[in-house]
């Protein structure tokens, strides 16, 4: 398992948040042995049927997963994403990485953009990556402790 540094001052790198998420990663990996278990349960548990909207500008948007087993798969491929880079995704027509950023770069010289605001990119990029992996940690964790709660395991649960 990654080791997570305690350096106070490191607690909101990116490097930490992203090995924050590796680790939860990693762990929902070690412990769901039998993820075909997974199939067929819920994503949230019953509490309602309705979908919850915690911003009320946007509308409800019920979970895009199905079940458990799609968010594990889902979660395990960003973990992949992250650990050995994108290298051809399906949704670009198989184009890599570098090829997607040149097309955006063309896109915006096309539209105008001048791209002079670098450093506002970049930090706007980043607050989305940090919430983003904040999320997702969130979700590993909590599919591991679901899981174990599944299984009968719950006096495994850290």
């Amino acid at each position: 398992m990654m080791q997570i540094s305690s350096d106070p001052c490191n607690k909101h790198s990116l490097l930490n948040v992203m090995n924050r998420f590796m680790a939860a990663a990693n762990n929902m990996d070690e412990t769901i042995m039998v993820p075909s278990l997974l199939r067929d349960l819920p994503l949230e548990e019953q509490e309602s049927q309705e979908p919850v909207n915690h911003n009320n500008n946007e509308p409800a948007i019920p979970s895009k997963q199905r079940d458990m087993y799609e968010h594990y798969l889902l979660l395990k491929s960003l973990r992949n994403d992250m650990e050995w880079g994108l290298l051809k995704r399906e949704m670009s027509n198989g184009a890599s990485f570098l090829e997607m950023a040149v097309k955006q770069e063309e896109h915006q010289d096309k539209t105008g953009e001048d791209g002079s605001d670098l450093e506002g990119q970049f930090h706007f990029h980043l607050r989305g990556l940090f919430g983003v992996l904040a999320k997702l940690t969130v979700e590993a964790d909590h599919l591991t402790n679901r899981y174990k709660r599944e299984i009968g395991g719950g006096s495994l649960m850290r």
